[in-house]
C-alpha cells in the first residue's frame, strides 16, 4: 500500500471518527464517505477552474462553416443559426460549455441532432453490431444513428471514453474528503464534539440517569453557532472534556498541496506550469492551454459534429476559431495592429476592426495596403521603386548631356 492510499485511509477513517456519537441510548450516526460524481466532483475548486478555463476558451471561440472545395467560410449557414440558439433550454454558450464539460468530466457526450433542435442527452447505452455499426438506445428506444454521435475521449476502448471520473477517481476523493474535513471543522466553529464522563456505568434502566444524559445531550447539540456559550451544571461523578480535533490541519493542507495539482494532469496540464504562465503572460497561459488540452478537444468536435449536421459526403466542415489575441493586453495589440500595417499584412480597417474594435472607416487610405516606415501604398511600391532608379528627370539628364 502507498502513501497516497494509506493517507486517503486515514482522510476516510477520521471522516467517519468525526461523525460517530455512540451511547448505550441511542445507537450511532456514522458519515457516509466522500466519492467523486456527477453532483459533486465541480466542489473542488481545483477542479472547477480547470474546467472553466479550457470550456471558456471553446466557448468563445468563432464557429464557421468551412467549404472545403473553395476553402472559403460560409457565415450565414442555418447550422450556425442554430448552435447560437440550440434549444428551448439552452443559450449556445451554455449548450457548448455543457458539451465540453460532459466531455471532460465523463470522458463522453452524445449531441442530439433532431433536424430543428439540438440537445446533449443522456443515459444512452451505446453497442456495435456484427457490421462494425453502433445503434443507440435512451430509454430503450432506439436513435437513429445519424441524429445523434458519440464523442469519445479515447483511451484505450474503441466504444467507451475516459473521463476524469474515471482517472482521478481515487486522487478526486481523497482531496474532496480533505477540503470537506477542513471545511466542515472550521464551519462548526472547531468544536467537533464533547465527551461525557461518567463514574458510574450507564444503566439504560436507571431512569435518572437517562433523562440527565439527555438532557446534556440536548444542550450540546442545541449550539448552532461557534459563539455560543453553554452552562450545564452537573451533579457528583459526571464530567463534560471537550474531545479534542483528530485532524492535523498541517497533515491535510500538505496533502491538498500535492494532490490538487495532481487533478491536472488528468486534463492533460502541468498546473504548476499553468498557474505560474498566468501570474507572468496570460497569453503564453492560454496558448499553453490551447495546445495541451483544448486544441485537440475542438478538432474532435469539428470531426463529430460535422457528420452530424453534413453527413460524411459532404463538403461542408464546422470549425472553431480562437483569437489568441482576445488575451493580450490593449497595448499590445496596439503594437500588432501597427505593424501588421506597415508591413502588409492587414489594411488600417482589418487592424481596427479585428484588432483593437473599432468600426472601419471605409476610406480610400483606410482600405489600402501599405509597406515600409513611410507608409506608401502597394499600389504605389513600382512607381516608387522607379523613380529612386532614376539619376534625375529627364530634363536635367537632357542638360547634362549637352553640357558635356
Amino acid at each position: 500500500m502507498g502513501i497516497r492510499d494509506r493517507f486517503s485511509g486515514f482522510l476516510a477513517r477520521q471522516v467517519e471518527k468525526r461523525g460517530l456519537i455512540e451511547d448505550s441510548l441511542g445507537g450511532s450516526v456514522r458519515l457516509n464517505g466522500w466519492f467523486a460524481n456527477d453532483e459533486n466532483i465541480l466542489h473542488s475548486s481545483d477542479v472547477y477552474e480547470l474546467l472553466q478555463d479550457i470550456s471558456n476558451q471553446i466557448t468563445l471561440a468563432q464557429v464557421v462553416i468551412e467549404d472545403q472545395e473553395t476553402g472559403k467560410d460560409i457565415t450565414n449557414h442555418h447550422i450556425l443559426k442554430l448552435l447560437r440558439n440550440p434549444n428551448k433550454y439552452l443559450t449556445g454558450t451554455e449548450f457548448m460549455k455543457l458539451m465540453v464539460n460532459t466531455y471532460l468530466v465523463e470522458g463522453e457526450v452524445y449531441p442530439f441532432y433532431t433536424g430543428k433542435e439540438i440537445h446533449i442527452v443522456s443515459n444512452v447505452d451505446s453497442e456495435l453490431d456484427s457490421n462494425l455499426e453502433e445503434h443507440f438506445k435512451i430509454n430503450g428506444t432506439e436513435i437513429p444513428s445519424t441524429m445523434i454521435r458519440h464523442i469519445k475521449n479515447v483511451g484505450l476502448n474503441h466504444l467507451t471514453g475516459v473521463g476524469l471520473k474515471q482517472l482521478g477517481r481515487d486522487t478526486l476523493e481523497g482531496v474532496m474528503s480533505a477540503e470537506k474535513v477542513l471545511t466542515d471543522k472550521y464551519k462548526k466553529g472547531g468544536i467537533l464534539a464533547f465527551l461525557l464522563k461518567l463514574d458510574a456505568h450507564i444503566n439504560p434502566k436507571n431512569g435518572a440517569q437517562s433523562i440527565l444524559i439527555n438532557s446534556i445531550l440536548d444542550q450540546l447539540e442545541g449550539i448552532d453557532d461557534s459563539r455560543t456559550i453553554k452552562l450545564i451544571p452537573l451533579g457528583k461523578g459526571y464530567l463534560i472534556d471537550e474531545l479534542k480535533s483528530p485532524i492535523d490541519d498541517a497533515k491535510i493542507l500538505s496533502y491538498l498541496n500535492v494532490y490538487k495539482k495532481d487533478l491536472g494532469k488528468f486534463l492533460n496540464i502541468d498546473v504548476e506550469t499553468y498557474r505560474a504562465m498566468l501570474k507572468t503572460d496570460l497569453e503564453k497561459a492560454m496558448m499553453y492551454l490551447h495546445n495541451k488540452s483544448v486544441k485537440s478537444i475542438m478538432q474532435n468536435f469539428e470531426d463529430h459534429l460535422s457528420l452530424l449536421f453534413f453527413g460524411p459526403n459532404s463538403n461542408l466542415r464546422l470549425k472553431f476559431k480562437i483569437n489568441i489575441l482576445d488575451f493580450v493586453p490593449y497595448s499590445t495589440k496596439t503594437n500588432i495592429a501597427y505593424n501588421l500595417v506597415r508591413t502588409m499584412v492587414a489594411t488600417p480597417d482589418d487592424a481596427r476592426d479585428n484588432l483593437l474594435g473599432f468600426d472601419r472607416l471605409f476610406t480610400e487610405e483606410s482600405m489600402k495596403l501599405y509597406i515600409s516606415k513611410d507608409l506608401i501604398a502597394g499600389e504605389d511600391i513600382n512607381k516608387a521603386t522607379d523613380d529612386s532608379l532614376k539619376g534625375g528627370d529627364d530634363g536635367g539628364q537632357a542638360k547634362g548631356d549637352s553640357d558635356t
